[in-house]
């Protein structure tokens, strides 16, 4: 209750009002009727300051404090019995409540209140469980205010701002800021500012029609279209939009063929390094499985620049038998803008076909050293492994129903990656850039 004191004459002024039944220095005892229309424009979203106006009400006189206690008291009557809570059932005034039934409009009431207020409370935790498991993860403080003012609109509740705030965890205060004028203002700037970006980001991610993540997009971004952006801005963008690149899954390594007493291992001579700054010195081979059309299955070989990541030769077979890596050594021989290193090698694993007699041959033909990996170890050719995950995660195999259509894929997919996709470890220059840099620099 208000400490404040009433005059005579403010005392004469607010009994003269209809919606007041009796008033002392101390207190004001208003009307069932008063109490009814207040509870009813509060529910439309007034505040108590606009409702004791209108009544006719001075709100100088009565104060904040009182005015603000009045709704605090009324709503949680309201909130436990519905509109026989506003009654004034008190005897003469006496201070006890009287002990009587309720009638069959005032039970109806009662729970019609309550309907009211549990299907609130239902919806607004229902959206929330909902919005947390698209996201898996807790919803912030701006989307659960989001959820209330739904709630609210939609069942028409706008006095019961509280009561839903503090079902969902959050500040009632905080809600009414949040939909200011100008909290709202500065988020419409902000998504205006998240809008251009998320055009900048999405003209990356979907250039030359391929896969990307952060680190591409941004690559992409600055060599390809001018635009500097932050790393972090870009992920920020991605989670907001729901711009999601498929992450791909480790796969267990397989051997395709096992060595026979005549195969022979050599020594590894590569010893992890990579990186020797000289183009077509380090080459580097293996081969992958692509899965396509309905179930049907393709082998892949490749030779890859471990200095430079760009893939020199690469050759695509129905089968897996020994043609497929002879077949991939005389596609880099014949290309005649590949001119070797003099001390040249090629890097591989102990398969198979790798260990035969036959490839051996054609490798010291070609007058190139032989490195092998140690053992049931694909850390030794680490840069092949890593360009068949990522290559994977490029080629779009949705559209490939046939063998034919599938060489196609394959050949457009390994000039995006040597000409066009860039890579954050080689100064953010796509290969065949790193390449030609190498060379200049040489």
């Amino acid at each position: 209750m208000s400490k404040k004191m009433f005059t005579s004459k403010e005392i004469d002024a607010l009994a003269a009002n209809p919606y007041v039944k009796s008033v002392s220095p101390k207190g004001i005892t208003y009307t069932d009727e008063f109490k009814e229309l207040f509870i009813a424009q509060t529910l439309e979203g007034k505040f108590p300051v606009e409702i004791f106006r209108g009544c006719g009400f001075d709100v100088e006189v009565l104060g904040e404090r009182r005015m603000s206690s009045c709704k605090n008291r009324w709503t949680r009557a309201y909130r436990k019995d519905g509109v026989m809570g506003l009654r004034d059932t008190r005897s003469s005034n006496s201070g006890r409540w009287r002990d009587r039934e309720l009638s069959t409009e005032e039970r109806y009431a009662k729970l019609e209140a309550e309907n009211k207020l549990l299907k609130a409370e239902v919806e607004l935790l229902k959206e929330i469980r909902l919005a947390e498991g698209k996201r898996k993860a807790g919803l912030s403080t701006s989307q659960k205010y989001e959820l209330i003012q739904g709630v609210i609109i939609k069942h028409k509740m706008k006095g019961m701002v509280s009561h839903l705030c503090q079902v969902a965890g959050v500040s009632r205060q905080g809600y009414h800021a949040y939909f200011s004028e100008r909290r709202r203002q500065i988020r419409q700037e902000r998504e205006s500012r998240d809008m251009a970006l998320r055009d900048f980001v999405l003209k990356a991610f979907h250039f030359k029609k391929r896969k990307k993540g952060a680190r591409q997009i941004k690559m992409v971004l600055s060599g390809h279209f001018g635009v500097t952006m932050n790393l972090k801005c870009i992920r920020r963008i991605m989670r907001k939009y729901n711009i999601v690149c498929p992450i791909r899954k480790a796969k267990p390594y397989k051997r395709l063929i096992k060595a026979t007493a005549e195969h022979r291992v050599v020594p590894n001579h590569l010893k992890r390094e990579f990186k020797q700054g000289t183009p077509y010195k380090v080459l580097l081979t293996d081969i992958t499985y692509i899965f396509y059309g309905n179930g049907k299955r393709a082998y892949l070989s490749t030779i890859v620049d471990g200095s430079t990541n760009e893939v020199l030769a690469h050759q695509l077979s129905e089968n897996i038998n020994l043609d497929i890596v002879l077949d991939t050594l005389k596609r880099l021989r014949k290309n005649r803008r590949i001119r070797l290193d003099k001390d040249a090698f090629i890097h591989s694993d102990q398969g198979g076909h790798y260990t035969s007699p036959t490839y051996q041959k054609e490798v010291k033909r070609m007058k190139l050293g032989q490195s092998m990996s140690r053992r049931g170890n694909c850390w030794d050719n680490a840069v092949q492994e890593s360009f068949f995950g990522h290559f994977k995660d490029i080629v779009e195999l949705k559209a490939c129903t046939t063998f034919d259509s599938l060489q196609r894929e394959i050949r457009k997919a390994i000039n995006y990656y040597n000409h066009h996709r860039y890579q954050w470890n080689m100064k953010k220059m796509t290969p065949v850039q790193y390449r030609n840099h190498l060379l200049e620099a040489a």
